[in-house]
């Protein structure tokens, strides 16, 4: 038995999408599917280790899974690993065949699409616009020679699809990200996709601009020519948007770096916590899973990272790691 665990955001999908369209390499069509909000990072664990043959994992640190990943490669089960997250200490095991970079201008369907000779890469262009790699992706659009309605149209779906992944838990989402996975894979072009009436894309793209009207109104925290912090209301529209939103102000911004905190009310604590998106700044894109992973419940990658419960009496401490790291001055 065969199992594909991927995060559920743009990135993770479509890497998923990339391999299982491929023609030009054997890799089982046939399989579980193990995904979930974009957050839940954690997914190696959920594989049943005395079922599996072999498992490909996608968009999901290896430092975060380092110990089911252990597991597996105990059990002599083959793993194939493509991510662009920390990774931590790597394995060393002749079951383990790893993709693995942590450059800020390279996602896991980049690193894919490299692995296919380009197969589908318009799909990975979608894809690296999805994680706000907007420089990455152009870069590969202009050497396909896309035109700027191309360029826009794979960027709006990369992004509708990154949209689809954020939530406390699936009932937030539009689409559980597996049952997006197969609705999307049946497009090896996704222009096709893009085009069609009434397909995911047209719904996506019609609940992203209902959010994102309504996180205009945000309230604004602090807002300084570097820093700028805005607090969503704790509600399953604001869950949705956290991240996109900040991608959406930091390639406004692009000298500042962007905190979005969403209240946590709608979980039983004792004590107040708070989900952050921390966006680095896009011409200083680092060290945002760093600072990040000195908290609670944090972690990421250079150039975006979150922390899924941050008590409320540490947020002043997160402003000034934050501020520290990319001398932002009060």
């Amino acid at each position: 038995m065969h199992f594909d665990v991927f995060n559920g955001d743009a990135d993770g999908i479509i890497a998923l999408l990339q391999l299982r369209l491929s023609q030009k390499i054997k890799q089982p069509k046939d399989s579980i599917l193990i995904t979930g909000v974009k957050r839940d990072i954690s997914l190696l664990k959920q594989v049943d280790i005395e079922k599996a043959l072999s498992v490909t994992v996608l968009d999901i640190s290896l430092e975060k899974n380092i110990e089911s990943l252990t597991h597996l490669l105990a059990k002599s089960i083959d793993v194939f690993y493509v991510d662009h997250h920390r990774t931590g200490v790597i394995p060393q095991s002749k079951k383990l065949t790893s993709l693995l970079n942590t450059d800020a201008n390279i996602c896991t369907s980049l690193l894919v699409n490299e692995y296919l000779e380009g197969e589908f890469a318009y799909w990975a262009i979608a894809a690296a616009y999805g994680d706000n790699m907007h420089a990455s992706a152009r870069q590969l659009a202009e050497k396909l020679k896309l035109s700027h309605k191309q360029q826009a149209q794979l960027c709006e779906l990369g992004t509708y699809i990154n949209y689809n992944g954020y939530g406390s838990n699936v009932d937030d989402l539009h689409y559980h990200p597996a049952d997006l996975y197969q609705k999307i894979s049946v497009y090896s072009n996704p222009f096709e996709l893009i085009n069609e009436k009434g397909s995911a894309f047209e719904q996506l793209k019609t609940c992203y601009l209902q959010d994102m009207k309504k996180a205009e109104n945000a309230e604004i925290i602090k807002d300084d020519m570097n820093l700028k912090v805005v607090l969503l209301e704790d509600a399953a529209w604001a869950r949705r948007v956290s991240g996109v939103f900040g991608n959406d102000l930091a390639n406004k911004y692009v000298n500042k770096a962007h905190v979005i905190l969403t209240l946590n009310t709608h979980e039983t604590y004792l004590d107040k916590t708070y989900t952050v998106s921390l966006r680095a700044p896009l011409n200083n894109k680092q060290g945002a899973g760093d600072i990040c992973s000195k908290f609670p419940t944090g972690g990421g990658r250079a150039a975006a990272a979150g922390i899924n419960r941050l008590p409320e009496k540490m947020l002043g401490d997160l402003y000034r790691c934050v501020s520290e790291y990319y001398k932002i001055k009060d």
